[in-house]
């Protein structure tokens, strides 16, 4: 596949009824979890991304027999054989976790709890990525792990595990997520707070498998399965589809004129649907019918109309619940009348590339006016977004810097550019949205793929 993508100018409104890709979250956790449980778990519409599938390949090579019904290039439907708590089996090299950062923070909570050695890593991007905050937490809890000057790889021993009581200095569903997997196997129950909002995916999931888990406030309770002699039930689960990657039409149709699109079996979990709040805040119309639950997870679907923006303002608790969409917020507020600001982002910075500075430079390149901050930035608009000076046969150059989430952000500004827009290394955004651009081209979205 080529590595360019090429964004004509939008002179048509998008329409049409689409289906994204399953939630990457849920499809982490989903495998991890299946692969300990006691029978075999059904997994559907699972979502074949390269994070994904770097998930996938690890819990094989822990010696996980795995069954796939490609129904699509988007969606599979999985078959797990679990293994039970001490199933799994040693394997025999490091397991590459490539750019999952999500796979890799979860995994070592639940590979503290084995009876055998095991290296994570991964590529060189994710090497660069801070696993302190999932380490330190893990140590208190008496496990052995080993990290690279606070990065990957790392390197987990055996070692007996208790519980603990632990204060996440900021709200985190990875490091809730690890400490809570390495809980299952820890004497004790394991106890953590979380000071605001954060996904809950990892409690849900649990809990539908017979975990006691319980959330009292902000404190979230882990009931050890290994003192208590219990296992994990099979999942019987319909992955739904990801609001992180729902939000690249969803923000298309609000700004590209006259367009109105439906995408339908959104998860609404409430932790993940800040940037519907942010949008409803700055104007945007949308409405949302056939409500309702699969797997403990909201569901719905997503009718988004264009309509005039106008400028808001983000921080607080309500970042967490969005942090993955805030680039693409940037687009829609540069659309947008006056300036909106997004603050208390600092977790941005260690993304897959610092998404504030990249993010900055990149959008600038199409003549989005945009002030940085250590935690954010504030993006002035409206602005019709404009021609570069660069020579080419483009209008404007741009680079996602191998970061799917830029570079899909990026395709949708070039949808309301007043010239061509051409995004080298866009091949990324099947990380996260296999099918992207043949999703958006079912909507009428003037881009292709290049040589």
């Amino acid at each position: 596949m080529s590595t360019k993508l090429l964004i004509h100018p939008q002179t048509t409104p998008l329409r049409g009824i689409i289906t994204v890709p399953g939630d990457k979250s849920v499809s982490h956790r989903a495998v991890m979890l299946a692969a300990i449980a006691e029978g075999v778990s059904v997994i559907r519409r699972w979502l074949p991304a390269g994070d994904t599938l770097a998930t996938l390949g690890a819990v094989r090579a822990l010696g996980v027999e795995i069954e796939i019904d490609k129904k699509s290039p988007t969606a599979w439907d999985l078959q797990i054989e679990g293994r039970g708590l001490h199933g799994l089996q040693p394997p025999d090299r490091p397991l590459d976790l490539r750019n999952a950062g999500t796979g890799i923070r979860l995994l070592a909570g639940l590979m503290a709890g084995q009876r055998f050695p095991v290296t994570l890593d991964g590529s060189e991007q994710l090497r660069k990525r801070p696993m302190r905050r999932i380490a330190e937490p893990l140590r208190l809890m008496g496990a052995r792990i080993e990290t690279t000057d606070g990065r990957a790889p790392l390197h987990l021993t055996p070692a007996p595990l208790h519980a603990i009581q632990y204060e996440m200095p900021v709200a985190s569903a990875q490091v809730k997520s690890a400490v809570l997997l390495a809980g299952l196997y820890a004497a004790g129950e394991t106890a953590v707070y979380q000071p605001g909002p954060a996904r809950d995916h990892t409690e849900r999931m649990l809990a539908a498998m017979g975990a006691n888990v319980e959330t009292n406030g902000n404190w979230i309770t882990m009931h050890s399965l290994f003192t208590a002699h219990r296992s994990l039930q099979p999942l019987n689960l319909t992955v739904p589809s990801d609001m992180s990657s729902a939000a690249f039409p969803l923000v298309a149709a609000a700004i590209v004129p006259h367009s109105q699109i439906t995408i339908e079996n959104v998860g609404m979990n409430e932790t993940r649907t800040g940037i519907l709040d942010w949008l409803r805040a700055m104007g945007a119309n949308f409405t949302l019918t056939n409500e309702r639950v699969t797997g403990g997870e909201p569901v719905a679907d997503l009718t988004v109309r264009f309509d005039e923006l106008h400028s808001t303002a983000v921080h607080g608790a309500s970042v967490v619940c969005g942090i993955d969409e805030l680039p693409i917020w940037a687009v829609a507020a540069s659309q947008a009348a006056g300036s909106s600001t997004v603050r208390d982002a600092a977790e941005l910075r260690v993304k897959e590339v610092d998404r504030i500075g990249v993010l900055a430079g990149e959008l600038r390149k199409l003549g989005i006016q945009l002030t940085e901050y250590a935690d954010g930035f504030t993006v002035h608009g409206p602005v019709r977004l404009a021609l570069n000076s660069l020579k080419g046969p483009c209008g404007v150059e741009v680079d996602s810097h191998d970061d799917h989430r830029l570079g899909m952000s990026l395709a949708v500004a070039g949808l309301v550019a007043t010239g061509d827009t051409l995004v080298h290394d866009a091949a990324c955004v099947a990380d996260s949205f296999p099918g992207f651009v043949e999703t958006m081209q079912a909507l009428g979205a003037n881009m292709q793929w290049v040589e």
